[in-house]
């Protein structure tokens, strides 16, 4: 019986962390495609209009997480085109899925990957690019093989704060995702729901373990910082 109750136990306290782990990995790899191409595109462009759409870009860093998450529902809601398309694709609205928990972290996380992306790249001495396109470089093998790796120290940074972001992400996701044990049930919608119903001891193993999982994310931003020094 102890055994039983041990392993129903464990159940309800790791199927939160691995969901977050998930959808932070998912959304996570999605922030670094586009936060990169986006960030390199900001930093060596200019063009009329570019401060505004940087500006709707960066929102979401400011925007009470209940707004993102409003305007995630009117997005992709039934009532939207985009809801009602996607709907008609997979057969089944987004709304309380965990994919909608990971559209949340993307909206969320963006913007820290799109700053330091775009950081990184405005460092680089762009005499180096000149360079590799009078010896007759590709603008995609300069990005890939020469801007990449001198950004190399902001892009691992943001990806890392990013993918920090993306894991304690709540009010967003809990009105976009909801709270759906063993579902979209994350780990900070499970500290919420663990506190208010006076369970203590799971929301502190819960606690504990964000605490571990950001402290050694930082610790390897820091530890990557002091080293390129």
């Amino acid at each position: 019986m102890d055994l039983l109750l041990n392993k129903e136990f464990m159940q309800e306290f790791l199927s939160p962390i691995w969901l977050s782990i998930k959808i932070a990995t998912i959304s996570g790899v999605i922030v670094i495609l586009l936060g990169t191409l986006i960030g390199h595109v900001f930093a060596r462009k200019t063009f009329k209009g570019k401060a505004v759409l940087e500006t709707i870009l960066m929102l979401p860093m400011v925007l009470p997480p209940t707004v993102v998450g409003f305007f995630l529902i009117v997005i992709f809601g039934k009532n939207s085109i985009v809801g009602q398309v996607i709907e008609w694709l997979f057969k089944q609205p987004i709304i309380f899925t965990w994919w909608a928990a990971v559209i949340a972290a993307i909206v969320v996380a963006f913007p820290l990957m799109y700053q330091s992306s775009k950081s990184g790249f405005q460092a680089i001495n762009t005499d180096i690019e000149d360079a590799a396109r009078i010896d007759g470089a590709s603008e995609w093998r300069i990005f890939l093989f020469i801007s990449i790796p001198l950004a190399s120290k902001a892009l691992i940074s943001g990806s890392i704060l990013s993918f920090a972001r993306a894991l304690g992400e709540f009010g967003a996701t809990l009105m976009f995702a909801g709270n759906i044990p063993g579902e979209t049930q994350t780990i900070p919608t499970a500290i919420y729901i663990a506190i208010d119903s006076g369970n203590m001891k799971m929301a502190w193993m819960w606690v504990i373990s964000m605490v571990i999982i950001s402290f050694f994310m930082l610790l390897v931003v820091r530890i990557k910082n002091e080293n390129s020094k």
